[in-house]
């Protein structure tokens, strides 16, 4: 039967420092056997290649105008707010690809392809939802709302989830496409690698906007025994 003790998900943010003690924290206390990290072949290979790609105009006619675009202002950002803080996107990631590899445990890679997330981006968020983001990132150096957000550290669970419920009313279709799918895609894996091994002590690297949708698809799939 499978139980919460067979895995243990640790929310993270890309860009900050306190991620990689809390991984590290993790895998002392829980002793995994599997690392499973929240990144696909492509995204893998591109951090860990000497040989960085850039993201070319062609990419266009495989993701679309949305995905490309969401694509090079994401990097480029947390590009920037990395260097503020003193860490690259992603190391956290690398640190549990690093732990896997130098305990001999099997690593997962577990995230739904980047370019199906971004072409579904493309496609299946609506104009008129696309224009409201716009919009909105406009006008958002001049709102009298603001969230205080310390970028070195993970933000608390309870913002985290205040902000999900934000951006799951103002825009549902990109919400869908980032987020809620992605969870699903992840949790099967998860899923998927503990019915193969039911011994399995799986430690989970994911983005800590993904923990709590991660475990509320795997609690349905554990329940309903599905395979």
């Amino acid at each position: 039967m499978i139980t919460e003790a067979n895995y243990r998900i640790v929310g993270t943010s890309h860009i900050s420092p306190e991620s990689k003690q809390r991984i590290k924290h993790t895998f002392v206390e829980f002793k995994p056997t599997l690392i499973a990290i929240e990144l696909d072949k492509q995204r893998f290979h591109a951090m860990t290649s000497k040989n960085t790609q850039k993201l070319g105009i062609s990419a266009i006619k495989q993701i679309g105008v949305t995905g490309y675009l969401f694509a090079v202002i994401g990097r480029a950002l947390q590009k920037k707010l990395g260097n503020l803080v003193g860490m690259n996107p992603g190391e956290e990631m690398l640190l549990g690809a690093t732990l896997a590899k130098n305990n001999n445990l099997k690593l997962a890679l577990i995230d739904q392809d980047a370019s199906i997330t971004l072409r579904n981006m493309s496609k299946k968020v609506k104009f008129s939802e696309k224009m409201k983001i716009v919009l909105d990132v406009l006008i958002s150096p001049f709102s009298k709302q603001k969230i205080k957000i310390d970028i070195s550290k993970v933000p608390a669970q309870e913002l985290v989830n205040q902000l999900l419920e934000q951006m799951k009313h103002r825009y549902k279709g990109l919400y869908k496409v980032l987020l809620d799918d992605r969870n699903k895609y992840m949790a099967r894996r998860i899923y998927e690698i503990i019915k193969q091994d039911p011994d399995a002590k799986i430690l989970a690297i994911v983005g800590a906007g993904h923990v709590e949708g991660i475990k509320k698809y795997l609690n349905n799939l554990i329940a309903s025994n599905v395979y």
